[in-house]
Formats: C-alpha cells, structure tokens, sequence
C-alpha cells in the first residue's frame, strides 16, 4: 500500500468508527434545500446528540462546517456536501458544485458528498460534476460518498430495483467510493443491489411503508446494506439523541440503554 493510499485508508477507517465497514451517518445540509432545520443556537446541541447517539458521520455544507464546535468531532467523522440546489429553481432537480475538494479539506472533512440525480434534465452535467470531483478526491486521497438517486421526469418508479442497481454502479465507475441511495421495494431486493456493486452501498433516509425507523435500518442491514444515511428522521425526531442510539444498536450493535431491540439485534448484526 503507498503513502497515498494510506491516507485514503485512515479517512475510510474514521468513517466507520464503531463497526469496520458499516456506516450510520447523519446528513444535516438540508437547510440549502428546505430551509433552518433547527434554531441556529441549538445546532452544536444537536450535532451533539448525534455524536452522543453513536453516528459515524455528520453531512453539512462547507459554512455550517465552520460552525461546528470542533470538540463535538473528536469521536464523528466530518462529511462536506459539495452539491446545492433550492426548490425555487426552474429545475428542482438540478444540483450544482457549490465546493471543491481541496476546500474540504481545509476545513477538517473526513470526506466529501456529491448529489445526483439520474434522470433529471441536468443529468449530463451533473455526471460531469461527480467525474471531476471523484479525480480530485483521487488527488486528495479523499473518501467520495455519491448520493445517486433515479429522480427526473423520465423516472416512472425511484424505487425499482434494478434502476436502482444500475445507479449505484454509474457511482462506483465514475470514482466513488460509498454510494447512498433510496431505498427498492420491496426492500428484501436490497442484496440484488448490493451484490451488483463493487462499493459499499447506504440506503437513505426511511422508513419504508410506514415501518419505524429502526425495524427499517435492522432489515436494510439484514438485507445487505453497509449502513444508513438518515437526516430527518434524526433532527425531527423529539429525542435525537435516541433515535440515533437504536440505529447504532441496529448498525454497529452499540448497546442502547433503553433496550427497545433487545432480541432483535442478535439477528441482525453477527
């Protein structure tokens, strides 16, 4: 292994903190495309919460990154997001760089994110945008977490299965390192998907069908994820704290206190 990818190595390694190679991470950048998710002065109190709870990594844009009390990173993993778009565009489907590796780098991230959406209008140039920042992150040897979804007007169902394994592999050829995407129905053919993919695979978000959010991480992981990408179903939850904890009881087989899976993580997790 060389000096280079070794560092590549000790990023990767940072990211999958609590369980070598499953993955909890908190995205956290949604106020770009949805506005404040929480008050201002209670933000670090949140991302506290998150680290708390057992998360491997936080997702924030490269401003909010800067507001972050560094000590709440000592035992969580930092992701900037380089991608932005607002719902008031012309094409809400449309994602621009809005940072660079390098930038990301300066400010202490663990990794970088790029949003795209297969499908969209703007397909073309955001696969450009995801080639150009996977060399860089080659460049950098920094972990690139692609978040690929089926989302335009050519998308019948964003939820088919093999749509699904065919972006998450246009993720993987274009550089990628982790890949997140939304999750298949019915979510038993996650393994199809995964089997396809020579990179580790995250679902997003959940939960499926009404099912509670950690029913759902234990049968995305039993069905081959690497792990889980959840922003909402954490900062809207009443107890972050909490609902980060029963993920990582489900994902990395953290003990949670409360003891609401025990019984069920001994089936989940080996």
């Amino acid at each position: 292994m060389t000096a280079l990818s070794d560092g590549l190595a000790v990023r990767l390694a940072r990211l999958s903190r609590h369980r070598g190679g499953r993955y909890l991470f908190v995205p956290m950048d949604h106020s770009v495309a949805d506005g404040p998710i929480i008050h201002a002065g209670r933000f670090n109190r949140l991302v506290g919460d998150v680290v708390a709870g057992g998360a491997d990594a936080i997702v924030v844009h490269k401003g909010r990154a800067r507001m972050v009390d560094p000590g709440l990173l000592r035992e969580c993993s930092l992701i900037i997001h380089l991608s932005a778009s607002t719902p008031h565009a012309l094409d809400g489907d449309a994602k621009v760089l809005v940072g660079d590796v390098e930038e990301a780098v300066r400010l202490g991230a663990d990794a970088v994110s790029v949003h795209v959406n297969i499908g969209s209008d703007t397909e073309a140039a955001q696969l450009a945008d995801l080639g150009s920042v996977a060399d860089a992150c080659q460049r950098w040897n920094v972990p690139l977490l692609a978040m690929v979804y089926p989302r335009g007007p050519r998308i019948a169902d964003p939820h088919e299965p093999a749509l699904l394994a065919h972006v998450v592999n246009v993720a993987a050829d274009l550089g990628a390192t982790l890949v997140k995407t939304a999750w298949p129905e019915p979510l038993e053919r996650m393994a199809e998907i995964v089997e396809s993919c020579p990179i580790p695979v995250l679902l997003a978000g959940g939960p499926a069908r009404g099912a509670a959010l950690s029913e759902f991480a234990a049968s995305a992981v039993a069905a081959g994820a690497s792990g889980l990408a959840v922003g909402r179903g954490v900062f809207q939850h009443p107890e972050p704290v909490k609902a980060v904890r029963e993920l990582a009881s489900v994902i990395h087989g953290l003990p949670d206190p409360s003891e609401l899976l025990t019984g069920r993580i001994a089936a989940v997790v080996p």
